[in-house]
């Protein structure tokens, strides 16, 4: 069976020995809980996307502190005099610090920098990175804004620092410069480019550098990691032990290892099975007339790098090459708009409307259309009802990190039934290997895709999804969290710098 399954508490008790009387600190661009406020009153609601799925029951499990950008109505407002508030706010369990941006500052450095630069940078898309020089001003003195942050919330004591993602690449640095004594890890989320893709960066040495200032830094698969060690050896000429996974920059190491994200296999399962989710799935099969139908999902955020328009065009395909199917099929496209300030992400929706009136005008008949497209901000309770009526789920990225929607799906089904098809070009490829496989760019063989987890006999269906579940179960969340502690913590103990001690 290999390593046990991890739990919140067994998590718990390793932070605990690890970290000891060191102060966790997690720092990200999303914070885990908005605050908004409707008519005078003060509601809060959790932020989607794979961070803070990750993230947020650690936090509640091993307490600290998340400090993150405060971007809702009513954060504010929700907030004491130090900007810190504690969270879940039905459960507390952690504190979160929110930290304050104008909008020139949000502009330029998350809408600018990091996702028309970085994102398009790291992700295979085929859409041009935008680099201006404003919006990388803007890039260092938010990381700045943050350092600030962190630093008064640390107040000299010790710290493990664990940063999240793209949007702070200069933290670490910058931490490491004030006070050498705090421990850094930080998980990048996307993808890592190949060195002839990373090149274009006009600012890339300034970047690795930044990300060397950590102990540890993790990403999702061995690619990426090798893809950062080139980088850094030929932008920087840092010192790359690649049988170690450890580089050199400033005569100090940093410990570059794969540590595939997961979910809580345990929380999803559960709640698959609530009274509430049991009565959402009758509330859908009668208000989106999916009874006695084949039910197909895709759940995204609404993103070029997640195949979007390739996964319609194959659905199309699918039906002009099985006219039989046609009124027996339907498919549920759910996802929310993201980023809809910036270009390319308007041009993903206008692509994603055409695609849709091209499929559903020519298929659709006075009783049935094969494409349901839900482009809202769905409540949990429905996104697990919908993954529990779905006989088939589709994820077919164009690039990603690892794509955790993947593993949700599997998670919810309790069943034991249902087929996930999946792009090769997902981190969940790499473990998910009884998905039905298939390169989204290869409409026919998509379509045929769609024909195979239609058409799979029961038995089969089970066989695939209790091996997956099995996968997921045992490489959950917890586990992916006890070996990003260990590794930090351990590789800051035998690196450059003894941990001081009081």
């Amino acid at each position: 069976m290999g390593e046990p399954t991890w739990t919140r508490e067994k998590l718990q008790r390793l932070v605990q020995r690890e970290i000891s009387d060191y102060q966790l600190i997690v720092v990200s661009n999303r914070q885990p809980y908005v605050h908004e406020l409707v008519e005078g009153k003060l509601s809060y609601s959790s932020t989607a996307g794979g961070l803070t799925t990750a993230i947020d029951p650690l936090m509640q499990e091993c307490g600290g502190t998340w400090v993150a950008y405060g971007g809702g109505k009513g954060d504010y407002y929700a907030v004491d005099e130090n900007n810190r508030i504690q969270v879940p706010p039905d459960d507390p369990s952690y504190t979160l610090r929110l930290v304050w941006l104008t909008e020139q500052e949000e502009q330029g450095y998350y809408a600018g920098f990091s996702n028309e630069g970085l994102w398009p940078l790291c992700h295979n898309a085929f859409i041009e990175p935008t680099f201006k020089t404003s919006d990388w001003e803007t890039y260092k003195a938010v990381n700045n804004v943050f350092a600030k942050q962190v630093l008064d919330e640390i107040d000299g004591r010790p710290a493990a620092v664990f940063t999240q993602d793209y949007h702070l690449a200069l933290l670490p640095r910058l931490l490491r410069d004030a006070d050498p004594d705090i421990i850094t890890g930080q998980f990048w989320h996307i993808p890592w480019p190949t060195y002839e893709i990373f090149r274009i960066c006009p600012w890339g040495g300034e970047l690795l550098d930044g990300l060397l200032g950590n102990d540890l830094l993790g990403f999702h698969i061995g690619d990426h990691c090798d893809n950062f060690m080139e980088a850094a050896s030929r932008v920087l000429g840092s010192q790359v032990h690649d049988e170690y996974n450890l580089v050199y920059q400033r005569e100090e190491p940093t410990l570059v290892r794969p540590f595939p994200i997961s979910v809580d296999f345990e929380q999803i399962n559960l709640e698959s099975q609530s009274p509430e989710v049991t009565e959402e799935i009758d509330r859908l099969l009668e208000e989106l007339d999916l009874g006695g139908k084949i039910v197909g999902l895709g759940i995204d955020r609404i993103d070029y790098t997640k195949g979007i328009p390739h996964r319609i065009r194959a659905i199309g395909r699918f039906f002009e090459k099985n006219p039989e199917q046609i009124g027996k099929v339907v498919f549920v496209q759910a996802g929310v708009m993201s980023r809809a300030n910036i270009h390319a992400y308007q041009l993903l929706s206008d692509q994603i409307d055409l695609e849709l009136a091209a499929v559903n005008g020519r298929f659709s008949n006075d009783n049935w259309q094969p494409i349901l497209y839900l482009p809202d901000d769905l409540p949990a309770v429905t996104l697990a009802a919908l993954r529990r009526i779905a006989r088939f789920c589709v994820v077919s990225s164009l690039h990603d990190g690892m794509n955790l929607v993947a593993k949700e799906y599997v998670a919810s089904r309790f069943d034991e039934d249902g087929v996930l098809i999946l792009s090769p070009f997902t981190g969940s490829a790499h473990e998910l290997i009884d998905s039905v496989i298939v390169n989204p760019y290869a409409t026919e063989a998509f379509a045929d895709a769609i024909l195979e987890a239609v058409e799979m006999p029961y038995e089969e269906r089970r066989e695939r999804m209790i091996r997956m579940r099995s996968v997921v179960e045992e490489n959950n969340i917890y586990l992916w969290a006890a070996r990003l502690f260990v590794d930090m913590m351990q590789g800051a103990r035998r690196s450059r710098r003894p941990i001081r001690s009081y």
